[in-house]
């Protein structure tokens, strides 16, 4: 009886479409680890902030995926003409042609001229599924620190926080990062950043005489060069098996799932978590798997058949084959002998 009655609940339609969504939910982390500086990039705004800061709202953030090195603005609005300042003003004249460019499927990012930008330049741009922002998870993490100091150097009236944005990128450039072992100045220039408090406390490199001797400075400059290939190989190393551990305890906590082509998924609407009825289910469908791409990614056919694509996370397998009309009888099996 027992197992006639999991059986039926496992297909009940209306069962099927309660309950919410977990971390154990997640798929398999697939960590983006690249070998040269500045040749990825991933990028998201901030905001809107209340209250604004000389008709600031926003904040435009990217951030290298080796380096950890942050650029930001501020801006009044979010549109596709703030990301071309930063690409045109900054990341492109000072850091190159990047290769890959990260970013949400904001219609700031996904439009015609930062597309004919990318385009113009060879770089590839890779968009995050809808409602998965782990995609950009390195700008994310980015966010929540910038978020933090700035909160930390702020007046009183929260209003000068676009005056002290250049102050807290200082901060954050200069401060240790696990993945890397290092700072992201430290990877970029090969030595620590000279501080202020260093100099109010007399720090050896503040204390010593300007060397003018053009042999000596010229063989340590030389030095420093082939110190600064060393740092990256070994913030490299640093970073992979950061992530490398990462992965392996996020993968140990994740319910496995096995999806295939055909199979019939509900899936999880997140928007409807703005919604106050806490009696209407956010999962809809079924809906049919076309394809499982890689990365965690799975593309869908809806009954007009058209075709999307999400994340696995926000799926799950549905198993009802027909609908039990309310009032219906359910005949159980008969019970076997051992």
């Amino acid at each position: 009886m027992f197992k006639d009655a999991y059986g039926f609940i496992a297909k009940c339609d209306p069962c099927q479409r309660m309950g919410n969504i977990t971390r154990r939910n997640e798929m398999p982390q697939n960590p983006i680890l690249e070998v040269e500086v500045f040749d990825v990039w991933g990028i998201d705004f901030m905001g809107p902030f209340n209250p604004a800061s000389y008709g600031n709202k926003y904040i435009l953030v990217a951030v290298d995926y080796v380096s950890k090195w942050v650029e930001a603005i501020a801006s009044p609005t979010n549109d596709h003409k703030v990301v071309l300042k930063l690409f045109k003003s900054i990341i492109l004249p000072r850091f190159g042609i990047p290769k890959a460019v990260i970013s949400d499927g904001g219609s700031h990012f996904i439009n015609k001229v930062f597309e004919s930008l990318l385009k113009k330049h060879g770089v590839k741009h890779k968009v995050a599924t809808p409602y998965h922002p782990q995609t950009s998870g390195q700008v994310e993490v980015s966010n929540r620190q910038i978020k933090a100091i700035l909160a930390r150097v702020v007046g009183v009236s929260k209003r000068d926080w676009s005056a002290k944005l250049d102050d807290t990128l200082w901060a954050y450039r200069t401060a240790y990062k696990t993945p890397i072992g290092r700072t992201p100045f430290q990877m970029l220039y090969g030595k620590s950043c000279h501080l202020p408090v260093e100099v109010e406390y007399k720090a050896i490199w503040a204390t010593k005489l300007l060397n003018l001797d053009i042999k000596e400075a010229q063989e340590k400059r030389s030095v420093d060069l082939h110190e600064l290939e060393e740092i990256r190989l070994e913030a490299y190393e640093s970073s992979k098996v950061y992530k490398e551990r990462t992965k392996a305890f996020h993968d140990k906590k994740i319910s496995p799932k096995d999806f295939k082509a055909g199979d019939q998924v509900l899936l999880f609407n997140s928007r409807l978590k703005l919604f106050p009825g806490k009696l209407k289910s956010r999962w809809s469908g079924p809906f049919t798997i076309k394809e499982v791409l890689p990365f965690g990614a799975i593309s869908l056919f809806t009954k007009d058949g058209s075709e999307f694509k999400v994340n696995g996370q926000r799926l799950k397998k549905y198993l009802a084959d027909s609908v039990i009309p309310e009032g219906s009888t359910v005949h159980l099996q008969e019970p076997q002998l051992a």
